[in-house]
């Protein structure tokens, strides 16, 4: 059966979030990128950073769930700067692709931080991920650094993109 969008529900953290977004991170990104186990604690150190700092009037989190499956995330962070917000643990299981939930968790994202009285909004991602940076780029953000990097065990681009949040672009 095709999984349909109005099925999803995006909910905050609950209990075993935490274990799962640490897994899927790391086996997902193996298997498609070919990532090494040293971004499993990457993925760890981000997320026992929001749970144990996060301002929640500031900065939330989101899993898309749909008939109790976990089949996304995307966390809205404070950024460097006062103005800034940082997306952060942008994930789609393979299966909820291609339905508009990537879509729908980033304007979920974009809109809270407009709430919170964010200006900007920057993000972290390597060139390698096409689907992304092209989700990126149709939302009005815009590639401002790039750089050649080993990391993960692999070559990579390393990517930061920015877009205004205000007024909506």
């Amino acid at each position: 059966m095709a999984l349909s969008a109005s099925e999803v529900v995006l909910d905050t953290l609950r209990i075993g979030d935490a274990g799962w977004l640490i897994q899927r991170h790391a086996e997902l990104y193996a298997a498609e990128a070919g990532f090494d186990a040293s971004f499993e604690p990457l993925v760890a150190r981000i997320l026992a950073d929001f749970l144990d700092h996060h301002d929640p009037a500031r900065e939330r989190g989101w899993i898309a769930r749909a008939g109790g499956r976990r089949l996304g995330s995307i966390f809205c962070v404070a950024g460097p700067a006062p103005d800034t917000a940082k997306l952060r643990l942008f994930l789609l299981e393979p299966q909820a692709r291609g339905i508009g939930l990537g879509q729908r968790l980033l304007d979920t994202c974009m809109e809270f931080a407009r709430g919170a009285g964010y200006g900007r909004m920057t993000l972290w991602t390597h060139e390698s991920h096409r689907a992304a940076c092209a989700l990126y780029a149709r939302n009005g953000f815009a590639c401002i650094a790039s750089k050649p990097v080993h990391s993960f065990g692999q070559d990579l681009v390393e990517q930061e993109w920015a877009r205004p949040l205000s007024p909506r672009a």
